[in-house]
């Protein structure tokens, strides 16, 4: 449970050895750190009574001299400030403050100069500066995320603090790991190049004394690549239930918001799904859509069992019994019912989109040749008015990803058809995605037709079939563990930074995808890191996208390269 017990143990060690009544005082980013990590009544076992925000906090003029105060803020010189002006007037007892990264010297005497009045005890860095999701994927939840399609000139202060951020989550993921990787990125990408060398600057020369741990024998690689490498992967729709939920529902902080979709009961309107707390989710998080409805039947059955059984109150020895498991019975019945909850709206969403329909034609781009009948299907799907503007213009962008080369005639015949059937169609989204990341920028065998070795794979896979054609995609970044596994990822594709070069394969592998990561890729890494006992993956990125972040993301950096005079 590498990154979720990492960060467990950072909070563990802030709330257990500060006796009494606790407020635990947050900030917009760890406020996401810690909940993701630690439940509501975990916190409370720990007496943190109150917890709130450094902004809202700082409005509260109200005395509390019995509460002990646990800070855990982002080193950043706001939050400073905000404690700064915080201290010059204490509202509690005693001041406890943790931050999540490396604090700078000047920020530390500023601390100091505050404490006047002498309520701060410790300041400490704990270095969870990234939201553990999964135990082998993080995110960061950068919210300027279309930033990285950006060329340097449009905005240098923005992306700098876009770098900022990637380099500090990157960084504190290795200090937790007490780790020090060499470091590679990918050829093509300035910004994975920029943060590259930035995170390699940072662990071998700025603080090189504190990344100084004892080696291992072989370094961990850190590999840092670019979205647009693989933008087919974010525009799919998904199948396997974590994936699927966070498609169709959408995922923030492993909370799925359900407000927006009619009559939930208000109790559900805000689902839990954490592999940490859910042994029903831990359990069928990868699988297909097809067995959860299998498996949930199956718990729902049980549940029943359980019920009809405690219907069966007859002696005081059967009371007690009822009353010692009632518990276990309330969690079961929470469970079994956010879980059919869930499932009943992704079916109604599946049937009112056509989903199944749509899929299947996104998969036969994804993955097989055949360019006549793909327009040909892609066009039926345009005419069809079930067929809602979004999954449109996905299937438009899959085709042109696909065929850019192939048919520019047809291409253009599908753009046009695309503006006439969406009105809210912005014009040129496409030919701006064909421009990020179309077939000259990328360096990965996005479909496995540019070397020998997977135009052979791919036909040997025609051949045999697929088990279940809605997920026989595989994203690129399967083709790149696997290059890693076996040795082969070209040096000419992925440089090295400076001179810190692998000697033998590495153990332990953290790839960061600049642009955000997708819940079908850490399926991948969590199905490897399962079959694969000789090397450790761990996913991170920016953002987690569904298709309607990435679309989103995409119109926001196509708005403004357009109004930027600087963008050719």
């Amino acid at each position: 449970m590498v990154l979720v017990s990492a960060a467990r143990d950072y909070i563990n060690r802030m709330l257990q050895d500060i006796s009494g009544m606790k407020v635990l005082v947050l900030d917009s980013q760890t406020v996401s750190v810690v909940s993701v990590a630690y439940t509501q009544s975990e916190l409370l076992k720990k007496e943190v009574f109150l917890v709130e925000l450094i902004d809202s906090i700082s409005k509260s003029k109200e005395s509390m001299p019995h509460l002990k105060a646990i800070y855990f803020l982002r080193p950043t010189s706001e939050n400073i400030q905000y404690v700064r002006r915080q201290l010059a007037s204490p509202r509690f007892g005693e001041y406890h403050l943790f931050f999540s990264n490396i604090l700078k010297d000047t920020q530390i005497h500023i601390l100091a100069d505050s404490d006047e009045q002498e309520v701060v005890q410790q300041v400490q860095e704990f270095y969870a500066d990234f939201i553990a999701v999964d135990p082998f994927h993080f995110t960061l939840n950068i919210p300027s995320n279309h930033m990285y399609m950006l060329p340097a000139v449009v905005d240098p202060p923005q992306l700098q603090q876009f770098c900022d951020r990637a380099v500090d989550g990157i960084s504190a993921v290795f200090l937790a790991l007490k780790r020090r990787p060499v470091v590679r990125y990918q050829r093509t990408s300035d910004i994975a190049k920029r943060i590259a060398h930035e995170v390699s600057k940072l662990m071998y020369q700025q603080e090189s004394g504190l990344f100084d741990f004892r080696r291992t024998e072989v370094s961990p690689l850190l590999l840092i690549v670019d979205r647009r490498d693989d933008p087919v992967t974010p525009l799919l729709n998904q199948w396997t239930y974590q994936a699927m939920v966070h498609e169709l529902m959408g995922i923030q902080d492993n909370k799925a918001d359900l407000r927006s979709f009619g009559k939930i009961p208000k109790d559900q309107q805000e689902i839990v799904l954490s592999s940490e707390q859910d042994a029903f989710f831990k359990a069928n998080m990868h699988e297909n859509f097809g067995d959860i409805g299998i498996n949930i039947k199956r718990m729902v059955d049980e549940f029943q069992q359980l019920a009809r059984s405690n219907q069966n109150i007859q002696t005081i020895e059967d009371m007690a019994k009822f009353v010692d498991n009632y518990p276990e019975y309330r969690k079961m019945h929470g469970n079994v019912s956010k879980h059919v909850t869930l499932v009943t709206e992704m079916s109604r969403i599946v049937e009112e989109r056509k989903l199944m329909m749509v899929s299947e034609t996104e998969q036969e781009l994804a993955c097989n040749g055949g360019q006549v009948a793909a327009f040909e299907a892609v066009t039926n799907l345009l005419n069809n008015e079930n067929v809602s503007d979004m999954d449109r213009l996905r299937l438009v962008m899959l085709y042109a990803l696909r065929y850019e080369k192939e048919s520019p005639v047809q291409l253009m015949q599908l753009f046009n058809k695309l503006a006439a059937q969406s009105p809210k169609y912005k014009p040129g989204l496409v030919q701006f995605l064909l421009k990020q990341a179309g077939m000259d920028k990328r360096t990965g065998d996005l479909f496995g037709n540019r070397d020998l070795l997977n135009i052979a794979r791919n036909m040997a896979r025609g051949l045999k079939g697929v088990e279940n054609v809605y997920t026989q995609h595989q994203p690129l970044l399967f083709q790149t563990m696997e290059s890693i596994i076996k040795g082969r990822l070209r040096d000419v594709d992925y440089p090295f930074v400076g001179n810190h070069f692998q000697q033998g394969r590495p153990q332990e592998v953290i790839i960061f995808i600049v642009g955000g990561t997708t819940y079908e890729e850490s399926r991948s890494v969590a199905l490897q890191n399962a079959t694969n006992a000789g090397i450790r993956f761990i996913l991170g990125g920016s953002v987690i996208l569904n298709s309607r972040r990435f679309l989103k993301d995409l119109e926001e950096a196509q708005r403004i390269a357009r109004t930027s005079s600087s963008v050719v």
